[in-house]
């Protein structure tokens, strides 16, 4: 192995081997050298020992990397070794095989698929803000001032709410991997939510339905059935995108309970009118298991954002989808239904300890105040009054 007083000029006058590689070691800098190989490469490196065992480190390429700037890495290594009993290989091979972002989301998703009713709301949001930016960097090496800029980023485009949900998913996905001891410190901790949120109480005027469901009618029919069967049925926007057909037997929609938001398995009366829709959707889904199918044909759809904005800018009317429901179960409570009934519509986790007793259905009040709010409905959007469809359901 050649030994040689390193200069600018006698690295730059040092030929490459035919074959192989050959390590040129500094004559001022013990441990200190370079390798040239064959296809004229020239890569710093420096030896040192470490448990008694040989190591070497490379430090990176000439003339990306001067001989000052190696000599000063190759000084800083040997004296973590002699100083800290480091070992700077192997660190840097741990850095390198260390989890990116991009693949602790891929375990992670893996992992919450079993949840399926939010793998992919947090599919969505992960792939929106989090791995564009941080994707190819270690995740270990996210800071608490990362997090902090890419939320005020989403505030800051106008999308607090998403902002909220954002950080919530993020802070999730760093909790699973310090549990996989992929990575020690969650960059999450410590930081508020990045917006404050109102309980919305939002709920359509008349007006605004006839807009929304004449919006609606120039969508493509899979997306208008999503916001119809939303303000029809009152049932969650995640739990209508997940319906199977599978799930529809003798009149009534069954949503089992990993995907009911609540845990809670739940039966959906269907009327006639929910019935003549799924009928006229049903072919247009190609055969598939869901009602909704994913345009790629992977799964059911997950999102109606975009549909969302094009239905608020042709109708004029500002609403979010969560509105819907809300605009059905207050219509039906100043129907006259019970609020008891509305409530059992709704899904609502009753704890009560009347609750624990009371092992009753509630089908049939259930089917008459949905198939009531229905006829209500058509009343609305050809602008009819009401007539007969006043129902009295005290439950």
């Amino acid at each position: 192995m050649p030994t040689v007083k390193m200069t600018a000029r006698s690295i730059d006058a040092l030929k490459p081997p035919a074959t192989g590689q050959v390590d040129y070691w500094d004559a001022d800098t013990p441990g200190f050298g370079l390798r040239v190989a064959a296809g004229g490469r020239k890569a710093w490196v420096v030896m040192y020992r470490h448990g008694g065992v040989k190591r070497r480190l490379s430090l990176g390429t000439y003339p990306a990397l001067s001989l000052a700037d190696a000599r000063m890495k190759a000084g800083l290594a040997r004296h973590s070794v002699e100083h800290d009993g480091a070992d700077p290989a192997a660190e840097k091979k741990a850095n390198r095989e260390a989890d990116t972002v991009a693949e602790v989301t891929r375990q992670f998703l893996a992992f919450i698929g079993r949840e399926r009713r939010v793998e992919g709301k947090y599919r969505q949001i992960l792939e929106k803000d989090v791995l564009p930016r941080f994707g190819n960097r270690m995740a270990k090496d996210v800071t608490r001032r990362d997090i902090r800029a890419m939320l005020d980023d989403i505030v800051e485009r106008g999308a607090p709410v998403q902002a909220n949900r954002t950080f919530s998913v993020t802070r999730r996905m760093f909790n699973w991997a310090i549990g996989r001891d992929i990575i020690e410190h969650n960059p999450c901790q410590g930081l508020p939510k990045p917006a404050g949120e109102n309980t919305r109480d939002n709920v359509l005027t008349e007006d605004e339905i006839r807009a929304v469901w004449a919006a609606w009618e120039a969508e493509a029919p899979l997306t208008a059935a999503v916001f119809k069967l939303r303000l029809l049925t009152a049932q969650r926007g995640a739990e209508v995108l997940a319906m199977r057909w599978d799930q529809i037997a003798d009149g009534a929609w069954t949503i089992p309970a990993d995907v009911a938001k609540n845990g809670m398995a739940h039966r959906v009366p269907l009327g006639p009118e929910v019935v003549t829709l799924l009928d006229e959707i049903r072919p247009l889904g190609n055969g598939s298991e869901w009602v909704f199918p994913h345009a790629r044909g992977n799964g059911h759809r997950v999102a109606i954002n975009k549909a969302q904005e094009r239905i608020a800018l042709r109708s004029g009317v500002k609403f979010v989808p969560h509105d819907l429901r809300r605009t059905a179960a207050s219509l039906m409570t100043g129907m006259g239904v019970g609020r008891l009934t509305v409530s059992k519509i709704l899904n609502h986790v009753d704890r009560t300890v009347t609750a624990v007793y009371d092992r009753h259905g509630y089908d049939t009040e259930k089917r008459m105040a949905l198939e009531a709010w229905a006829t209500r409905l058509a009343d609305i959007i050809a602008n009819r009054q009401a007539a007969g469809n006043v129902v009295k359901l005290h439950g």
